[in-house]
């Protein structure tokens, strides 16, 4: 990424975090481009660029004419959940990462939707478990997204729970539409009678048998993946991505499409796609919309222009930045709570701990766990290990990714609270901490002690959460 390119990134998370420390009020004026380039201190060509990518995460958008300027919108969780598939595609992620991760998190949601359902919300609630010909208004076939699914996320009141699941769900459907959601469910139960046994739960108001009747459906599910390994394929790009919404510029419809041509040729990291003039041709567009495109195309590392005599676009390596910034701000003005942060952070670290116990023989993990004991027992020793590694050597990078971005978003938490003067950890303190507690926990994993594991994993995680907040 050139110097201009960064410069805009940071002015662009600077109107943000403007916007976010105002509390989010949509439709106030931020200012006409003239005034934020002067506020901002920035060159009007660096202030473009930077708005490309503000109303590419919805946060604002520029109204021309007159009374035009930079106006304050409401995101929706479209643009982050496209970032999400972006990367995860092409990753390696299979259809047993999404149904791990959906174990972990969709029984959480059913137990919080337990303890918060209204008498209003039970009729649609049931209608939304029948079979799809049956459901009032749903047409005959596997819908494109499992309303059904979805709702225990929206009935949670868990903002971060709400937007993981829809992420899980569409990919799911994505990549195995009626292999999956169809066909699996607990033995000697159908579908349909699975699905009744949680909302009835629900309904109930019984969290822990929510939760229980969740756990077993997801089982099925991952039961049925299992049986069928020629299903459970990484989550290849040969389909088309997923298309902005209504509301999305010239740009970014552009930007989708050079996206799926890379998608096309396999992803081949470092090929050549035109100059800019072979582009402007190729395409049929203004030169702005070209540059637009290319900004957004550069924000999620699928392609980047390369300046010079010999420049034009490349394609380059996709890397997780712009999906856990799109995510963060969204949930950002979501209002997640430290609670809502705690309580999925918790599930995903819980849930890491139990792949690292199945795989604590391979050589790379056993090596990473050796090295963190001996971490925890040096002072001194620098960097900062934390639960987070728990991810990494479980192996599934839709975990991964998503505890990436809780762990931003409780980053933001404590700079807010530094920032208003609030009593924060020293750092120092909390790199020590943390080093010896994830120790704790590796010397359990290493001894074959998996109860005394989780318990330490628990016990450290409700510290973390007192310490830090």
């Amino acid at each position: 990424m050139h110097a201009d390119a960064k410069l805009a990134l940071r002015t662009a998370r600077r109107i943000e975090k403007e916007i976010a420390d105002a509390g989010w009020p949509v439709g106030a004026p931020l200012g006409s481009e003239e005034e934020l380039r002067v506020r901002l201190e920035v060159s009007r060509s660096v202030l473009r660029e930077a708005l490309v990518l503000v109303e590419h995460h919805r946060a604002a958008r520029m109204r021309r004419g007159n009374g035009g300027g930079l106006y304050v919108t409401a995101p929706d969780h479209g643009p982050a959940t496209r970032a999400i598939i972006l990367y995860l595609e092409h990753g390696g992620t299979s259809v047993a990462d999404l149904v791990r991760a959906r174990l972990l998190l969709e029984p959480l949601a059913a137990a919080g939707a337990a303890a918060r359902l209204g008498e209003d919300d039970i009729a649609p609630l049931r209608a939304k478990a029948m079979p799809p010909g049956q459901r009032p208004g749903a047409p005959a076939d596997i819908p494109a997204m499992d309303v059904f699914h979805a709702t225990l996320g929206e009935l949670s009141g868990n903002p971060v729970l709400r937007l993981f699941l829809h992420v899980l769900i569409a990919l799911t459907d994505r990549f195995a539409a009626g292999e999956v959601a169809g066909r699996a469910a607990p033995v000697g139960e159908s579908v349909e009678q699975a699905r009744r046994r949680i909302v009835e739960a629900v309904v109930a108001g019984d969290a822990h048998e929510a939760r229980s009747a969740t756990t077993r459906y997801l089982e099925g599910v991952a039961g049925y993946v299992a049986a069928h390994p020629s299903r459970d394929r990484a989550l290849r790009q040969d389909r088309p991505a997923p298309a902005p919404d209504g509301d999305a510029k010239m740009s970014e419809l552009l930007a989708v499409r050079v996206h799926n041509e890379v998608v096309h040729r396999g992803w081949p990291v470092g090929e050549f796609l035109g100059t800019e003039t072979e582009l402007l041709t190729r395409y049929g567009v203004s030169r702005a919309v070209l540059r637009e495109a290319i900004r957004v195309l550069e924000h999620h590392a699928v392609a980047t222009m390369r300046r010079g005599p010999s420049g034009g676009l490349v394609v380059t390596e996709p890397e997780p930045s712009a999906a856990v910034e799109m995510m963060a701000l969204y949930l950002d003005y979501r209002r997640a709570t430290r609670e809502d942060l705690h309580a999925v952070r918790e599930a995903i670290e819980l849930g890491c701990l139990d792949l690292v116990l199945a795989r604590r023989a391979e050589p790379r993990v056993a090596r990473r766990l050796a090295a963190a004991v001996e971490a925890g027992r040096d002072d001194a020793a620098s960097g900062r290990v934390t639960f987070t590694e728990l991810a990494d050597l479980a192996g599934n990078p839709v975990l991964t990714l998503f505890l990436h971005i809780v762990t931003e978003l409780a980053g933001r938490h404590l700079r807010g609270m530094r920032a208003e003067g609030g009593a924060v950890p020293d750092a120092v303190e909390l790199s020590r901490w943390s080093r010896r507690s994830y120790a704790r926990v590796a010397e359990a994993v290493i001894a074959g002690d998996d109860s005394l594991a989780r318990h330490r994993a628990r016990r450290e995680l409700a510290e973390a959460f007192a310490r830090l907040y």
